[in-house]
């Protein structure tokens, strides 16, 4: 899959920072089940690929990825464990399109956007996106980079969804708020499915492209 692909699967894609890989299946199982397919686990805890090893071989719904991939190096391990993307806060030096699984790079300016697309890049994540402009910088940035597709990470959460994906060039958000920490450490799937759900009926302006098979 692409990550115009990937990135079309649902509105949302869940921000996942896993402490005990033995809750990456059922966590994404929950997650699945209510709709988002698309799941970044980051790479911010010793649990991290094993835990997207767990979920690339037992959840088949499931498109796992990697995020807080700073490194040439954390890309392969990612790609090695089974993820099938993978996400960075910023630009990877000597990273680009080609690689073992496909990158989303991240940028705050349009200096940074426009090193990335330098290198071929049209989607990236913006982050942090609360931090660094908003909905405010997507509408600045959209008449100058027309060619280019957000995934607004960072202080985003239910409330403010709506208002991302209202614009044109917001494929999906990137939240943590589908997965709260004392759901997932109460083993409460069911609440993770209903908060997943929600999320997945969010609607978005930009159309979803089809995906191939």
């Amino acid at each position: 899959m692409t990550l115009d692909d990937i990135m079309a699967l649902a509105p949302v894609v869940p921000v996942l920072i896993i402490e005990d890989a033995a809750d990456a299946v059922p966590l994404a199982r929950a997650l699945t089940r209510g709709g988002l397919f698309a799941l970044e686990v980051t790479l911010r805890t010793p649990a991290a690929l094993e835990a997207i090893a767990a979920i690339a071989g037992e959840v088949e719904d499931a498109v796992v990825g990697a995020g807080t991939v700073t490194s040439a190096t954390a890309r392969q391990a990612a790609a090695r464990a089974g993820a099938r993307f993978a996400v960075s806060p910023g630009l990877i030096p000597g990273e680009g399109l080609d690689g073992p699984i496909p990158l989303l790079p991240g940028i705050a300016t349009a200096t940074e956007l426009m090193a990335g697309m330098a290198h071929g890049f049209t989607a990236f994540k913006l982050f942090p996106a609360s931090v660094v402009g908003g909905v405010s910088l997507l509408k600045a940035l959209a008449s100058p980079f027309p060619q280019a597709v957000f995934c607004p990470t960072g202080g985003i959460d239910a409330a403010k969804a709506l208002d991302y994906l209202a614009e044109p060039n917001v494929a999906c958000i990137g939240g943590s708020w589908v997965a709260p920490r004392d759901a997932v450490a109460a083993g409460d799937w069911d609440a993770i499915t209903d908060l997943a759900r929600a999320a997945a009926a969010l609607p978005r302006t930009r159309p979803a492209p089809p995906i191939l098979t």
